[in-house]
């Protein structure tokens, strides 16, 4: 038995030097920037300035009270909701299509390698393709629209109504709607993997049973296949949800770092940085700031959670 237990000691002893290392890099670049964010938060630093003065709670009111970071709180919901509404339709759409073994679609791996695809480009590269296809005046969207459709943008100048190409990024709507539909392209393909795989792990014997109970192929899709798809559907809800609230590097590259125009595309991640690490460089906001997402965050989790999870059915009175 000592002999047994001189062995246990000696493999903990070498699980402990293999973790090591894991655990030292967590507390210095994870656990570590979260306690100096918190820390921050409650103190009055920026610029230069590298004294911990604290202020308490100061920062955290004057977040409640700044309109600005809740303009950037509805441009994050209005950007990402444009983007994941569309994004699951068509995505749930295709992956049965692809998944239904009657249809028999050829170069289905084709079509998902396509679908997928933009997922691999950087998005440093994707805002420089999209301000260059969405350019004014000879970008290639406005060549097409004035030359072939012969559709154009009216601007009121000296009391003349005068046509001329527009001007995407300095049309609120139509940046916030750029701005969705490169997220959408991004991240179609890789939602589109995720269903095929949660329509795939469903067991065939389910679709026979429902084939002998006479359900029809509409019936299957609502019965069988979108009930069983709700764990799925809600870890992309709550992933996606996740990354749109961090929403940053195309709102960021694709104008002027601003949120132009009149900050409507700044989202709160964006809005963090101007604070943080633009102008007055403000770090004790900025990361009040952090905070405040994380909060709106987990609230949100919590809330999804909260409205997917299944309950229990209520009996009647009297059954």
């Amino acid at each position: 038995m000592k002999k047994k237990a001189g062995i246990e000691t000696r493999i903990s002893r070498a699980g402990a030097v293999f973790v090591l290392p894991f655990i030292v890099v967590y507390l210095a670049f994870q656990l570590w920037p979260v306690i100096y964010t918190l820390i921050l938060g409650v103190c009055d630093v920026k610029g230069f300035k590298t004294d911990l003065n604290f202020v308490g709670l100061k920062n955290y009111v004057r977040l409640v009270k700044d309109p600005y970071f809740w303009g950037s709180v509805k441009n994050t919901f209005i950007m990402w909701g444009g983007n994941f509404i569309p994004q699951l339709g068509i995505a749930l759409l295709f992956a049965i299509w692809f998944t239904d073994l009657r249809l028999n679609l050829k170069c289905k791996g084709v079509f998902r390698a396509v679908f997928y695809m933009p997922n691999l480009l950087t998005t440093a590269s994707i805002a420089i393709l999209y301000r260059s296809l969405f350019a004014y005046p000879v970008g290639p969207v406005n060549q097409f629209l004035t030359g072939t459709l012969n559709i154009w943008s009216e601007a009121v100048v000296d009391g003349e109504n005068v046509k001329q190409a527009f001007n995407f990024f300095r049309m609120p709507t139509a940046s916030r709607f750029i701005v969705s539909f490169i997220q959408w392209w991004m991240w179609c393909g890789h939602t589109l993997i995720m269903l095929m795989a949660g329509i795939t792990s469903i067991s065939p014997s389910l679709y026979e049973a429902a084939i002998v109970d006479g359900a029809d192929q509409r019936q299957q899709t609502f019965y069988v296949t979108l009930p069983l798809l709700r764990p799925m559907m809600f870890y992309i809800l709550t992933t996606s949800m996740i990354g749109g609230m961090q929403l940053f590097e195309i709102p960021f590259l694709l104008t002027g770092m601003h949120g132009e125009p009149d900050f409507k595309i700044r989202s709160m991640a964006l809005y963090l940085y101007n604070i943080g690490f633009q102008g007055a460089t403000d770090y004790s906001y900025a990361s009040a700031i952090a905070i405040g997402i994380f909060i709106i965050t987990i609230i949100l989790a919590t809330l999804i959670n909260w409205i997917i999870k299944e309950r229990p059915v209520k009996r009647r009175r009297g059954a």
